[in-house]
């Protein structure tokens, strides 16, 4: 491996792992994201020298030399952007994140998480079980982990890697997994996939790159039809039943606890450490990659349960002053949505629910408006906000006013961004969800400020 890499797009929370990962092996580390956030702040003061313009003026003089640098970058920076033209023109190497993780995955015993949803919580659970039982890993995951504070885990000494696999893009058919997990296939990305057969054939695909001797942990009930090669072990897992499940589940105000049933015993009364609902059965997948990793400490795996904080921006508790509490959740698909309300409703059984959502793309918009309209309508008053466009350019007719006209929930607006803070300070409410992937994440905390 070159000793001097540079990423493009190097503010995403998945090039953050990567990025401390080749700063722990002794490398150069930059690379250029479009604007500053706390996480490029982070990385600054790390080591990582970041610029914000896409200039090619801008990259350090130790990254000009083909030779010796690798270029990696995400998806979502634009073709035209005029840096990775530069690279590409001067004939350097240059790969996309999920190709690099591909390279980690074949050199460990890989533990990959991937699904829909669900693959952020699942396999940083599984991280934090590995780390607690001692073993470790290497884990490059999505978000960052409160435990940790950190979405990226350093053990030189395991023979562990723990991986996010995500679908976008395709990227995850990279990866070499010794455990994989598919904790959902929702239709999603169809700007990519074009139709639910395209992204459920790229899961099976994804099914296929398990390792001889491995094992393949799918969710019950998927329409996919995995493809494991004849020495890849297969096992289910859902929340009721499969292989591996939960049993005597017990709720109390702000509380779960449950049994883990797997193939050789139980570990009774696991107390969740984020007490949600779609919690249970992450922690089950989890639980049941950490099994099937070996060397598997039930007294140690119970404890990592009970004593996970979650990743932030999962249901994420970020205001509570007794009388008004805000919970702040990356949900971004429908059934993520509807999953999150429904958990905020048991966990909060008596309070006036106030939702305030930013979509996220205009394709996942037009795609999916009526689901989201529909989940939004379980909410006792919706806060609807512009959509946040990422990478695209705008649909015509696709707004967030195509949701926000089949929302029924009692009480609706539709406001942009900038009037979230005071649209909530006026609204009296009680207990507060904020949900999207986009940039409606950097307004939480200053709302939560303004607040106290």
């Amino acid at each position: 491996m070159k000793q001097n890499i540079y990423f493009i797009g190097a503010g995403g929370i998945g090039m953050a792992a990567l990025e401390r990962y080749f700063l722990s092996q002794g490398c150069h580390v930059a690379g250029y994201d479009r604007t500053p956030s706390d996480l490029t702040d982070d990385l600054a003061r790390e080591g990582v020298e970041i610029s914000f313009t896409d200039d090619p003026d801008t990259i350090p003089a130790r990254f000009r030399d083909p030779e010796s640098t690798l270029v990696v970058y995400t998806p979502a920076i634009p073709a035209d952007n005029r840096i990775i033209t530069w690279f590409r023109e001067g004939g350097f190497e240059v790969v996309k994140r999920a190709v690099v993780l591909g390279i980690i995955t074949r050199r460990s015993k890989s533990l990959c998480f991937s699904g829909t949803h669900g693959k952020t919580t699942t396999s940083s659970m599984a991280a934090h079980i590995l780390q607690t039982e001692g073993v470790g890993s290497n884990a490059f995951l999505g978000g960052i982990l409160r435990n940790y504070h950190s979405n990226f885990l350093l053990s030189p000494s395991s023979p562990f890697s723990v991986v996010e696999a995500d679908e976008f893009d395709r990227s995850f058919h990279q990866l070499t997994p010794w455990i994989a997990v598919v904790t959902a296939t929702d239709p999603d990305h169809l700007d990519i996939y074009g139709t639910e057969e395209a992204y459920l054939e790229s899961f099976a695909r994804f099914t296929e790159l398990v390792q001889p001797g491995g094992a393949l942990i799918l969710h019950t009930g998927l329409k996919l039809k995995p493809r494991p090669g004849k020495d890849v072990r297969v096992y289910t897992y859902s929340r009721d039943e499969g292989d591996f499940h939960a049993a005597y589940i017990r709720r109390g105000y702000g509380t779960i606890s449950f049994d883990f049933v797997y193939p050789e015993g139980v570990i009774r009364n696991i107390p969740l450490g984020v007490p949600v609902e779609i919690n249970i059965e992450n922690a089950v997948a989890a639980l049941a990659a950490a099994y099937l990793a070996g060397d598997f400490d039930a007294v140690k795996a119970r404890e990592a349960i009970a004593s996970f904080q979650g990743a932030e921006r999962r249901f994420q508790k970020v205001f509570d002053d007794g009388s008004r509490v805000i919970i702040d959740d990356y949900a971004h698909h429908p059934d993520e949505l509807k999953a999150s309300i429904r958990s905020i409703r048991e966990l909060y059984p008596d309070r006036r629910l106030t939702v305030a959502f930013q979509p996220h793309l205009y394709t996942r918009t037009r795609d999916f408006a009526e689901g989201f309209a529909q989940a939004l309508s379980l909410a006792d008053e919706v806060i609807l906000l512009d959509i946040y466009p990422a990478r695209e350019q705008p649909i015509p007719g696709v707004t967030s006013r195509i949701i926000f006209d089949r929302i029924t929930a009692e009480k609706k607006v539709l406001i942009p961004l900038s009037d979230l803070i005071s649209t909530v300070k006026s609204s009296n409410f009680e207990l507060l969800l904020t949900a999207g992937a986009g940039s409606i994440g950097t307004e939480v905390p200053r709302l939560a400020e303004s607040l106290q």
